[in-house]
């Protein structure tokens, strides 16, 4: 077999996955290539990369999943590979074949396998002919009670899009005609199929590697159970729970895909597992996945670089790596999930997660930069691994609580409770987790955050008298002293649950700040960036940094975010009752029919429709009423906190919340970069 050498390759991707490919390269002394878009132009892959070459736009369909120009930018860099990561271009088989066409190598799968395993309802009748478990599917015309629930899928893409639920057959005709118009538009094939909905199943997924040589191994099981909208949030290797028999039996139909397929490289084949334990294939992705470095830490293997040696021609050994301990991965989105897993955008002004022994961080931000608006909001993930799965969950969900991540809303507070949540704890997983959970997960913790604004407060005054130049030495002393000073007052909010602290202090002739009336606490040390108090007895440390008039405090346990506001509110920042705010960055994609100033509208209506890090989300009238004024339109782009419309509500109906908003897999023909 011809053996082709790589010296330079470029990555068709960007943020973590270009970043975690060119370590690889980096280590192996190959050349490496970033593309970029201008919304990209500083980010890290970029600034990682020995070479990079300009994609002009911002918006994906303009870069990232322009081939030709991709293909372009290899052979003006001089590179000899390309590797695709996942998403974007990854499984698009065009894609592939226009690289090799180019005299380059593809470190990826042949393009016969993409095409075979692009649609799942093609895949699905490969899979049954090789004897792959399958779920029985279901002609929607012919469907009865008795097939429900049903899920209806896109046959091409994923990520969520084209897909529902159905529980009611009387919602099946409409079901269906939404599931094809999402599929087509973010996919450009409005095929939609059929197959039994499996309650409370499991995600559990197979690790395939093969050359060339008809060598295929089959890297062990992962649980990817823990999900929101469909896409994966906490992932482990080995799938728990499972017995001998079951690995078994899925490790062999990961094999069988593979050799019908005549694969090579790395992939993943996707089951279905039912609370008997029968698996059933879901699909086969012909890419690297999000989730892969679990199954490195359990095999002491670096899949990069497998998968550059196998697209060299070199063989894979015929021994099989031996697995050793448990690998817990977490996804840490810039997202608020107790508000519709709504993305966030802005400046990341901090991104520490502690270094210990089993821990290993993969990200494509730093400290400084920007989250915008048209990407995954995924900033990094977080992998532990130990000897025993209780060792994995406990180190990774220490490290996610220890981490310091200052800026926009992220899910960190969700993932660390995930972990440590009983069912999580005595594996019992399924898909359905968050939607049984979700509202726990993301109620208001057990934390302080009065005393963390007490620090905050502290914090501030001490950077209020402090002196130009060096930061000062902490003040330390015993306690505060009742001194005949007048006590000041300081506001926060506390964000994103908006409660307001108001922080009573008084500064004595000594320049240090001491608490107005606050039985119990001493303070022992005070400083702008870190203040240490004593609490009934306890001694707590506060960490403090501040980016204009926002301060983030953390300590043991808890992490918190304050906005500093005025000692009284300025009238001029009220906004009419009904007003209708845009809760993010984004693009206005569409209207409601016929909407415009002077039509009556209903509690809970979907009004305008935003479009913002490829997520779709709806604004709602906060009341029934009439639309007194309207200022959105298709194509515009708001900043958050922008003025979309009025409604004057009825007051003989009932309101619901104003800033009620509801999110759903965005319609652009866009695939998920993160699946």
């Amino acid at each position: 077999m011809r053996r082709d050498v790589i010296h330079s390759l470029l990555v068709a991707n960007r943020g973590e996955i270009a970043c975690r490919i060119f370590r690889t390269c980096r280590d192996l002394g190959i050349t490496t290539v970033a593309v970029y878009s201008d919304a990209d132009a500083g980010a890290l892959h970029v600034r990682e990369a020995d070479l990079a070459v300009r994609l002009p736009g911002s918006a994906p369909a303009d870069t990232y999943l322009r081939g030709d120009l991709v293909v372009a930018a290899a052979l003006a860099a001089g590179a000899d590979a390309v590797h695709p990561g996942y998403g974007f271009l990854s499984e698009n088989a065009a894609f592939a074949a226009a690289v090799q066409d180019a005299g380059l190598t593809w470190v990826g799968p042949p393009v016969k396998a993409i095409e075979l395993m692009a649609s799942k309802t093609r895949a699905k009748e490969l899979m049954g002919g090789a004897g792959v478990p399958l779920l029985a599917p279901v002609d929607p015309a012919t469907a009865s009670e008795d097939d429900l629930p049903l899920l209806l899928k896109a046959a091409s893409g994923g990520g969520g899009r084209g897909m529902r639920i159905v529980r009611e057959l009387d919602s099946l005709p409409g079901e269906l005609l939404a599931a094809a118009a999402e599929a087509a538009s973010a996919f450009g094939d409005g095929e939609v199929f059929a197959e039994p909905y499996v309650e409370r199943g499991r995600h559990v997924e197979v690790q395939v590697m093969a050359d060339a040589y008809d060598t295929v191994w089959a890297l062990g099981t992962r649980d990817c159970s823990l999900q929101r909208r469909h896409q994966k949030v906490i992932e482990e290797a080995p799938a728990p729970g499972l017995d001998e028999g079951l690995r078994t039996r899925l490790h062999d139909a990961a094999v069988a895909a593979a050799r019908a397929v005549g694969y090579r490289g790395a992939g993943t084949v996707e089951f279905l597992v039912s609370a008997e334990g029968r698996p059933y294939f879901l699909e086969m992705n012909t890419r690297l996945q999000v989730e892969h470095p679990v199954t490195e830490a359990v095999f002491g293997v670096d899949l990069v670089a497998l998968q550059l040696r196998v697209a060299e021609g070199e063989p894979l050994d015929p021994v099989l790596p031996a697995a050793s301990g448990h690998a817990v991965e977490a996804r840490l989105y810039a997202e608020d999930p107790a508000r519709d897993w709504q993305p966030q955008t802005g400046a990341l002004l901090t991104l520490e997660v502690p270094e210990a022994p089993g821990l290993r961080l993969d990200t494509g931000y730093t400290g400084g930069d920007t989250i915008g608006v048209h990407y995954d909001p995924m900033l990094a993930k977080v992998i532990a691994h130990a000897p025993t799965r209780t060792e994995a969950v406990r180190l990774l969900a220490g490290a996610l609580e220890r981490a310091r991540i200052h800026g926009p809303v992220t899910n960190r507070e969700l993932l660390v409770r995930s972990l440590r949540h009983p069912d999580f704890a005595a594996t019992r997983l399924d898909t359905g987790f968050y939607d049984r959970h979700l509202a726990d997960l993301t109620a208001p913790g057990a934390g302080d955050p009065a005393t963390a604004a007490l620090a905050a407060a502290l914090a501030e005054a001490v950077r209020a008298t402090a002196s130009p130049g060096p930061a000062p030495t902490p003040t330390r002393f015993g306690a505060w002293r009742n001194l005949p000073s007048q006590p000041q007052v300081k506001r926060f909010r506390s964000e994103p649950d908006g409660t307001e602290h108001e922080i009573a202090y008084r500064t004595p002739r000594t320049g240090t700040p001491e608490p107005y009336d606050a039985p119990g606490v001493r303070v022992l040390a005070a400083a702008p960036d870190r203040v240490t108090l004593e609490l009934d007895g306890v001694t707590r440390h506060f960490e403090l940094a501040r980016d204009r008039d926002r301060l983030h405090v953390d300590t043991a346990g808890a992490s918190y975010t304050f906005t500093a506001l005025p000692r009284f509110t300025d009238p001029a920042t009220q906004t009419d009752p009904g007003s209708l705010l845009a809760p993010m960055p984004g693009t206005v994609v569409r209207l409601a029919e016929g909407l415009a100033p002077g039509v009556p509208v209903e509690a809970g209506q979907p009004l305008i429709w935003l479009e913002a890090m490829k997520m779709e989300h709806r604004i709602l009238a906060p009341a029934s009423g009439t639309l007194t004024a309207l200022h959105a339109a298709p194509g515009h782009q708001v900043e958050v906190g922008a003025l979309l419309a009025v409604v004057q509500e009825d007051p003989d109906a009932t309101p619901v919340a104003a800033s009620a908003s509801a999110s759903a897999p965005a319609s652009a023909s866009v695939p998920e970069e993160n699946a």
